[in-house]
């Protein structure tokens, strides 16, 4: 009783582990289920293409002891023609016996004939069942594989939360501060660089006049100018002190 009880909780535990298995991967065991049924089919394939062999043997059997009593029967009407009786009936004896061989090897053919269609059909049936259960276990394979990459974008989708509270929103805080940390970089250099833009203006348009006296004194030097029907450009009366200082001494 004691070893009945230890025998079954070892049973109890084998059948523990092999349900763990069972269920860890579904289709690997289906695949093995389908590939041992495949190798079983094999199996009944050769034991059917044996079975055949038979059929053919008593076929063939058959076929002979056929031809046999046509050839006792046509020498029987040939002797008792011939008025040979004594041979004939002898002849008469054997075609019994072929008869009777052949009775027996037409049941026999008859037999093993049923008997192999129906295996035949068996197997033809068995074959279209396993090419079910091929397609059935890729579609399995497919959808479990589907399902469960969906259960992965479905978790995967929540934490892309760009909550303030959560990471993906601290993170884009911090990306949001660097970026305008960046734009007001760039607004103050672009602030920067309007400044001192009047002075380099005034400063061209000073030296723009100057080239200008430069050149009319060049003029009056050659005699293309007489200096009375020259006059300083009205423009120098804007350029400042510095400026008109300069003009007044060049009209003295």
């Amino acid at each position: 009783m004691i070893l009945g009880k230890f025998w079954s909780a070892i049973r109890a535990q084998l059948n523990k582990i092999a349900n763990l298995f069972w269920e860890a991967d579904p289709i690997a065991q289906m695949q093995y289920e389908h590939d041992m049924a495949v190798e079983q089919l094999k199996e009944g394939r050769k034991g059917l293409e044996t079975y055949r062999a038979l059929v053919e043997r008593v076929s063939r059997q058959a076929a002979a002891t056929k031809a046999h009593v046509q050839k006792l029967e046509a020498e029987t009407k040939a002797y008792l023609k011939a008025g040979e009786r004594e041979t004939a009936a002898k002849f008469a004896l054997e075609l019994q016996k072929a008869k009777r061989e052949l009775a027996g090897h037409q049941e026999q053919l008859h037999m093993h004939e049923t008997g192999y269609e129906n295996n035949l059909k068996k197997i033809k049936h068995a074959t279209h069942k396993l090419a079910e259960v091929r397609d059935r276990i890729q579609k399995y394979d497919a959808e479990l594989k589907m399902s469960a990459a969906e259960a992965e974008v479905a978790a995967l989708a929540q934490s892309f939360d760009f909550n303030v509270t959560t990471d993906f929103g601290q993170l884009e805080q911090m990306i949001q501060g660097k970026i305008d940390k960046n734009r007001a970089k760039a607004r103050v250099a672009a602030d920067l660089s309007a400044e001192g833009l009047k002075e380099i203006e005034a400063e061209e348009r000073v030296q723009k006049v100057l080239a200008e006296e430069a050149l009319t004194q060049f003029e009056v030097e050659l005699g293309l100018r007489s200096p009375e029907t020259t006059a300083i450009p009205e423009t120098a009366k804007d350029l400042g002190p510095a400026v008109g200082k300069e003009t007044a001494t060049e009209k003295i």
